[in-house]
Order: C-alpha cells, then structure tokens, then sequence
C-alpha cells in the first residue's frame, strides 16, 4: 500500500527523537498502522545539522512553509513550538487538506477553538497526545478509553520541572532557589523557568484535559494559575508533619453550575498514589463515574518518550486517513455541534480546605483571635502546629489545617488576620485536596 508521506516541523529534541523511534521501529509501526509511514520532508533553521541527523533519507529546507505547501506531504508534524509562526503553519498546512500532528500545548490551549473549527471545516484530523505528559497516552484515555463515563474531575502532576523541583526540596530540605539551580544543571529546567515554575506549562496542558474530559470549549484565560516560587522548605517540611505532601497539581472538578479549572501547589494525602510521583515523572488520576479512579503515569517529557505519543498520533491518522470525517473521534472528545456551555467558575466560588501558615508573636491570646476570625467566616479548624520558640525568640510559626471552605470567605479571613498586631507579615495558603472519589 503507498506509504504514508510525512513533513516534519523542527528536529529538535522531540524530532530527533521522533525520527530516530519512527525509523527503529518502522516494522512494527507499519503493521500497526496498515501501511509504511515516512518523513520524507524537514524543515528545521539548522539545515546541517538535519542533514547529518536524516543522513540523505529526507529533504531538508530551512523553509517549514515549504514543506506545509507540498502537495506529496499528507501530515504535517509540527514540533517547533510558540504560537505565532507555528498558527500560521497549522492554519496552512489545514488550508491544503493536510492532517495535522502537534505536541503544542502552548499553541492549542490558546488557539485550539480556532484550529479545531478550520480542522472540521476542511475534513482533517489535528492529533494532539504529545501535547499533554509527553508519553502517557492521556489525551486517547479521555477522548476514548473513559467515553462510557460522566468524568467528575481530573488532577494531574503534568510539569516535570516543578516536580523535580519539590521532590528535591523535600528529601533534601533545600531552597526553592537552590535546587532550581540544580534542576537547570540537569537540564531538567530551561535557562528561563518562567512557564514551568510560574504554573503556566501544566495550566496549557490542564486546559486541554477540561475540554476533553467536560466537552467544553478551550479557555485558558479562564484559568487560575499560581506557581511554586513562594513555596518554602519550611512548608514542605510542615506538610510531612501532618502527613501530607505539597505537589503543583492541574485540576479540573465537574460542578452543578460550572467547572472547577486551576494550577496550584496543593497538599495531597501522602498514602495518595500520586502523592508518592517524584523526580521529573508526571501522573494523572481521573474519576469517571462508572470506573472509579484511573491512574496515568509515565514520563512527562524527552525525546522517546515524547515522540511515542507523535508517532501514535501518526498511526491513528494513518488509520483513518481515508475515513469519513463524521465517523473520526472529535477532536476534544464531544462532537463539535453538542460543546457545552458549562462555564468556567471564578476561583472566589470555588471551595478547598486550606493548609495556612503564620508567623505569630509567642503571647496569650494570638490564637484565640485567629479561630475567632475564622469562626467568623463560618471555617472550621482540622489541625493545628504551634512551633515552640526558639530560644531567645519572641515569635513562632502557626500551621492551621481547615475544613473546607469558599476561597473568597478564606480571602477574607486572611485579610483580617494579617491585619492582627500579633501576626508579623503574609499568612502563607496552600490549598488542599483529598482526591477521594
């Protein structure tokens, strides 16, 4: 049967790495999918360092528009990343009839409605599993593997820099800052952190697993993301006190009157399985109502484990390459006319318990004043830590664990708690999460 002719955009790290596993295993690969698959055109801004890498076996040209308008191409892969040039390409390379494989998060968390609706439009397929934890096959779990279930809610450790990050702060007790200079060392960091560590990269990503999971529009904008650079050791070293351990959690919960959708450093019970994912692996759980709890788990990043989720996106589509476009699965899992609109809910509605800390003067009554304010608000007290002093000292740390409560009551007692003479500076919030069906 005549092969199936592939352009591939960027041979960075996941191209190279989606060459070489193509080629490695293109037996097994064409038996799977029915008929031969082959890069046979690259476009990449280092034009030698492609060619010594494909060995003469492609067409290398340092124009991806190029290869995007080649008639001979049937799916263009694009790995470049950004969301400029790279929309421009995909819009493209839809326009010509051409199917479409991308591990860009970035660019379909921001463009996907567009890119989607164009895809629909012209017949073809937009294959996306690269784009969300590198090789754990998410994207087809929710779109196929769970599509019996109402899903109630999904959490994931989706970032293997910030996981890293936190695994290191907790074993070895270090600063946030410093094992960050270690995680860049390892490589496990980009000389700008900034989209991992600001919470960014898992709220892409995160987006994207709401869509598919609720049958909802892509809407980044809509949600809340907060990083890990105010995290403390001292947090983390609380945290495994009260037996619990911090993770930057993407969270998506399905509500009566709206979706839940967030990134933030959460406290997970530590006999949770996915409390226990450390280094830079990335896990998801996913509570569907007929299944229960399903638990993904697996290399969230890297040339191979990347280009193995790529190069199923090429095999499906290569599958239905010749299919009634009516009879594909949607691209975000519910056909594109029957999208809710199940709203994304503020972050002031949504309700957490909450894990705070306080640096509190060591005199009578501090404590008294805080579960009033608290009480107040209508937020119980689960647990509690009261540091002793160290000597000569006339301050302390307090560690309250609440019951469950609205995040916009918690703001406010906040607010009149660092208000208190007794409480020296910002009272410190992390939320929690039991992750119990």
């Amino acid at each position: 049967m005549k092969p199936i002719h592939v352009g591939l955009l960027g041979i960075g790290t996941v191209g190279g790495g989606t060459w070489t596993v193509l080629n490695r295993n293109q037996e097994e690969i064409s038996r799977r999918a029915g008929r031969p698959i082959h890069i046979t055109a690259v476009a990449d801004r280092n034009v030698e360092r492609a060619r010594e890498l494909t060995g003469g076996q492609a067409r290398v040209v340092d124009d991806a528009f190029a290869v995007v308008d080649d008639p001979a191409i049937d799916i263009v892969v694009e790995l470049i990343g950004g969301y400029t040039v790279a929309r421009e390409l995909v819009l493209r390379a839809i326009a010509n009839g051409k199917h479409v494989v991308t591990a860009n998060k970035a660019l379909l968390a921001l463009h996907g409605n567009e890119i989607f609706a164009a895809a629909q439009a012209q017949g073809v397929m937009v294959a996306f599993e690269a784009a969300v934890a590198g090789g754990i096959p998410i994207i087809k779990a929710l779109r196929e593997g769970l599509s019996a279930n109402q899903i109630q809610w999904l959490a994931g450790i989706i970032n293997g820099t910030t996981n890293f990050i936190l695994s290191e702060m907790r074993d070895k007790g270090l600063s946030f800052d410093t094992v960050l200079k270690e995680a860049q060392g390892l490589g496990y960091a980009e000389a700008d952190p900034t989209f991992d560590i600001e919470g960014v990269d898992a709220a892409h990503k995160a987006t994207l697993m709401a869509s598919i999971a609720f049958g909802i529009p892509i809407q980044f904008d809509k949600c809340h993301v907060e990083g890990i650079t105010r995290l403390q050791a001292a947090d983390i070293r609380y945290a495994e006190q009260l037996g619990y351990r911090i993770k930057l959690l993407g969270i998506a919960k399905r509500k009566d009157h709206g979706v839940e959708l967030r990134v933030h450093p959460t406290l997970i019970p530590a006999k949770r399985l996915i409390a226990n994912v450390e280094g830079a692996m990335n896990a998801v759980l996913v509570w569907g109502d007929a299944v229960g709890a399903t638990l993904y788990y697996g290399k969230g990043a890297g040339a191979e484990p990347t280009a193995s989720a790529v190069i199923a996106d090429l095999v499906d589509v290569t599958r239905l390459h010749t299919a009634d476009p009516q009879h594909r699965v949607p691209h975000l899992a519910f056909q594109p006319d029957r999208l809710s609109d199940l709203p994304i809910l503020p972050l002031a509605e949504v309700e957490t318990a909450c894990y705070l800390r306080m640096r509190a003067l060591d005199k009578p009554g501090v404590l008294a004043d805080v579960t009033r304010i608290l009480a107040d608000l209508s937020i119980s007290i689960d647990a509690m830590i009261q540091k002793e002093p160290d000597e000569g000292e006339d301050q302390t740390d307090v560690v309250l664990l609440t019951h469950v409560a609205r995040e916009r009551d918690v703001d406010a007692a906040i607010a009149r708690i660092e208000a208190l003479d007794s409480i020296l500076g910002t009272v410190t919030r992390i939320r929690m999460e039991t992750l119990q069906g």
